[in-house]
């Protein structure tokens, strides 16, 4: 069996993550249906591949994948995992409620609706009703999910709320999980956040959060996960029905994809390896969110993870324009956990 992929500390807090971690999205079925059984089995085969960080939300499948994951990691010792999961939305049931969620991009029923809430009390018991739904007495992280249009709130209410939880050590570490650096510069520059959970901004093909949030993120010790590090399927599998941010890709970002693969399978590495593995060559970045629907889909992810990239493939793409020569990147072979940075240092 494959060992634990190892700890990284996550900020100046007492938790940390696994250097590969399992968003659970996809347990909320998330676009397509995917039973109990297969859940449970996604989470097993994560779990007997050394992943040890989960993360999950409400906004997820309207609490499903918070359901799913819980009665995965249920029996599970809890000091050997850490969960994470987010505010800002409470599911409320409503009369006159019918059909699909697939509108908000989850198969599931329309039983509940999404209300935005940032305020303490909000903060307070969605975290109380995660709890519940999750069957565990207590998570280790808690992002802020979203606050594109509620940020004041956010910063005056919910992230002073985070504040008093982690004083009080009802959470270990505090966070703001987005898909845009803007909010999360400010956050980090404004608040004593750990971490930022950061989708889609830090990846082969969009690095806007290289130009001010992971530096920033490097100086004041405040810890970066890189999730949608895919960009929704173009770097996963580039083809002419790929998807970048969840629609077709543009004919310009399908050129690049492709250019990317073919320097990448000239190393013989296939485009997913190196696409997985880019965010932890910057130094604010502790770990990599996968999203993984069955355990072929974890497997394949892990043994992906795993794989030495030569240093040459990197110099290759600089050489051909698709990497800039002050991105940094990984070394050959995956992080050995130490101290939750590599030696790269940050480029604006």
């Amino acid at each position: 069996m494959p060992s634990d992929l190892g700890r990284q500390p996550l900020g100046g807090s007492s938790t940390w993550t696994s250097p590969l971690a399992f968003g659970a999205a996809t347990l909320g079925n998330l676009f397509t249906e995917t039973t109990d059984d297969q859940a449970a089995a996604t989470v097993e085969a994560a779990w007997n591949h050394g992943i040890r960080s989960f993360d999950t939300a409400p906004h997820y499948g309207l609490g499903l994948s918070e359901r799913r994951l819980g009665a995965a990691l249920r029996l599970r010792p809890r000091a050997e995992f850490t969960l994470s999961t987010k505010v800002g939305r409470l599911l409320d049931t409503a009369a006159g409620l019918r059909g699909s969620d697939l509108e908000n991009g989850f198969a599931v029923p329309s039983t509940h609706r999404r209300v935005w809430d940032f305020t303490a009390d909000g903060v307070r018991r969605s975290l109380e009703d995660s709890l519940v739904r999750l069957g565990l007495d207590h998570v280790d992280i808690v992002y802020l999910h979203d606050p594109d249009d509620h940020a004041e709130q956010a910063l005056d209410e919910a992230y002073p709320a985070l504040e008093r939880l982690r004083a009080e050590g009802t959470v270990k570490a505090i966070g703001l999980g987005m898909n845009q650096p803007r909010l999360p510069s400010r956050f980090v520059r404004e608040t004593d956040i750990d971490v930022v959970l950061l989708a889609g901004c830090y990846t082969l093909l969009d690095r806007s959060g290289l130009r001010e949030l992971l530096p920033l993120a490097a100086g004041r010790g405040v810890s970066v996960v890189a999730g949608g590090v895919f960009n929704s399927g173009l770097l996963a599998a580039p083809g002419p029905l790929a998807t970048y941010g969840y629609r077709t890709a543009a004919p310009d970002m399908l050129k690049r994809a492709l250019a990317l693969q073919r320097v990448c399978e000239g190393h013989g590495v296939p485009l997913r390896a190196v696409a997985a593995r880019f965010p932890l060559g910057h130094r604010a970045v502790a770990s990599v969110m996968l999203g993984l629907r069955s355990a072929e889909e974890v497997a394949d992810a892990v043994g992906q993870f795993r794989r030495p990239l030569p240093d040459a493939l990197w110099q290759d793409l600089r050489a051909e324009g698709l990497l800039a020569a002050d991105v940094p990147v990984p070394n050959g072979t995956p992080a050995v956990p130490r101290d939750g940075r590599s030696d790269h240092m940050d480029h604006p």
